[in-house]
């Protein structure tokens, strides 16, 4: 729990791009730069995730990230846990369209603009988690085995979220 509430201190603060591609928190002598690369991994995670989603449901998809960031099971940092299990080997992977063997460039622009958009918000509002602290979700429908082994959360939109 500690981990997690200084992810969202540092995440939380006011976004400003500076030059070079970094995003400082508002009190940058405190916490430090912000990379825009996690930004852009947790918008991405969205994106793929949970585009046709409402709001809801692509927040649900950006907490349950920022969740395994703080969760010492996992790495670090946004883009870590977004391609943890690398991108050679279809099925290693956290989330599946890192690793789908499919293009990730983004196709639909909207869409993009708001993954963008939801994930700045979920950085700078990290509360209420609308998940309950989940770590992990599948869509509707899908009943894989790791399921059984953990609390049900919260289902929202199209996913179950899980702890």
């Amino acid at each position: 729990m500690i981990r997690f509430v200084g992810v969202c201190i540092l995440l939380a603060a006011t976004l400003t791009f500076a030059p070079g591609g970094t995003a400082r928190p508002a009190q940058a002598g405190q916490l430090g730069p912000v990379d825009r690369a996690q930004l852009e991994c947790l918008a991405l995670n969205i994106y793929f995730e949970a585009r046709s989603e409402p709001l809801a449901g692509q927040l649900a998809i950006a907490f349950t990230t920022l969740n395994r960031v703080a969760d010492r099971q996992f790495p670090d940092t946004i883009c870590g846990v977004v391609r943890q299990g690398g991108d050679e080997v279809q099925g290693r992977c956290q989330f599946s369209w890192w690793c789908d063997g499919k293009s990730d460039r983004v196709q639909e622009g909207d869409a993009w603009a708001e993954a963008l958009h939801v994930a700045r918000r979920a950085l700078r509002e990290p509360a209420p988690d609308p998940t309950r602290g989940a770590l992990f979700f599948h869509v509707a429908g899908a009943n894989p085995g790791w399921a059984r082994d953990r609390e049900l959360t919260a289902r929202i939109g199209r996913h179950r979220f899980y702890r």
